[in-house]
């Protein structure tokens, strides 16, 4: 089944498009990880995973109708050739709503966290395109459609959808219609993010390609999906207990599971740098000193420090450079 087949499921059959359209969408960082695909078409995981979003930081799309067929795709103030992958990648997905329309679109998306760099900006821009279609054609979709559909363009994109703490149903159907992300009603104002930023170039092998090449050659890979409920349960535990020891290890132990599959791929994926490593021992030598601090990461080089606000003062002497996102607010 495709994508165009699932959406013919979903899609009201609505085919004037209504007006420009704008929405922000946060980023998410996952505390379990999702990794590999049941259906690479669909984007349907073989885990389900659990997120927090980053409150402010993601992307902000508008999407204008063209009198042309052609679109135009503006990223960050940069218009893109339309045989760059990114702006192919973004009308392939606007295919999905435009149907047998030959109307084109004007997309123009801006990230304030780099793009493609392991921080979640195809997660946060899929997310925000779909809102924003959404309201163009005036489909007036649920949450639950919407995070579907976002899915389709990248997965972490389902939990985008949302703020706060959400996870993301891995779903058992063919279709794909059951796996969606749904917010968790947990609140927790003291829980603090802390961005390291090692490097916010453009990552070699992006997600998709790694996690294919994890799929293939990595033995290690098979423990995965057990590994990954195991610390959904656990992080499901800590939140509904508030132990952020309990969240924090857990997330940790997720990310370096993770990596360590990567690393069990042929050839070896590792996206990690010097200065990660180095910025993760000093992480582990500051918990040993008694500084509630742990960290999680992503398919990239890049740390993102948990820890609890009244250790603000404490973290920010050890990582000055450190960008502070509070998902909760002050």
């Amino acid at each position: 089944m495709n994508k165009a087949e699932v959406l013919a499921k979903v899609l009201p059959d609505v085919t004037d498009v209504v007006a420009s359209a704008e929405h922000f969408a946060p980023s998410n960082i996952a505390l379990c990880k999702y990794w590999g695909k049941r259906d690479a078409e669909l984007n349907l995981p073989i885990n389900p995973s659990l997120s927090i979003s980053l409150r402010d930081l993601g992307t902000h799309t508008k999407v204008t109708p063209l009198d042309q067929p052609v679109d135009r795709v503006i990223l960050n103030g940069h218009e893109m050739h339309p045989e760059t992958k990114f702006a192919q990648r973004i009308s392939r997905f606007i295919d999905l709503f435009r149907r047998d329309s030959a109307i084109g679109f004007l997309v123009e998306t801006r990230n304030n966290i780099p793009t493609q760099a392991g921080l979640a900006s195809s997660a946060s821009g899929f997310a925000a395109l779909t809102l924003a279609l959404n309201d163009s054609f005036g489909f007036n979709l649920s949450k639950e459609a919407l995070s579907m559909i976002a899915r389709m363009g990248s997965g972490s994109a389902s939990r985008s959808i949302y703020q706060g703490f959400v996870e993301w149903h891995m779903g058992h159907r063919e279709d794909g219609l059951d796996s969606h992300a749904h917010p968790i009603d947990i609140q927790w104002p003291g829980l603090a993010v802390g961005l390291i930023k090692i490097d916010v170039g453009e990552k070699s092998i992006d997600s998709r390609s790694g996690m294919q090449r994890t799929i293939e050659t990595s033995h290690l890979y098979n423990s995965w999906p057990a590994q990954a409920n195991a610390d959904l349960a656990k992080l499901h535990e800590a939140l509904n207990t508030h132990n952020f020891e309990l969240l924090a290890s857990t997330a940790e132990h997720n990310a370096m599971s993770m990596h360590a599959t990567f690393a069990s791929s042929w050839p070896p994926l590792v996206y990690w740098l010097p200065d990660s490593l180095a910025a993760m021992h000093k992480v582990w030598q500051l918990r040993q000193q008694g500084l509630a601090l742990y960290f999680t990461m992503d398919a990239g080089p890049n740390l993102k420090l948990l820890f609890e606000k009244s250790s603000l003062n404490d973290v920010v002497s050890h990582f000055p450079e450190m960008e502070l996102v509070l998902p909760f607010g002050e």
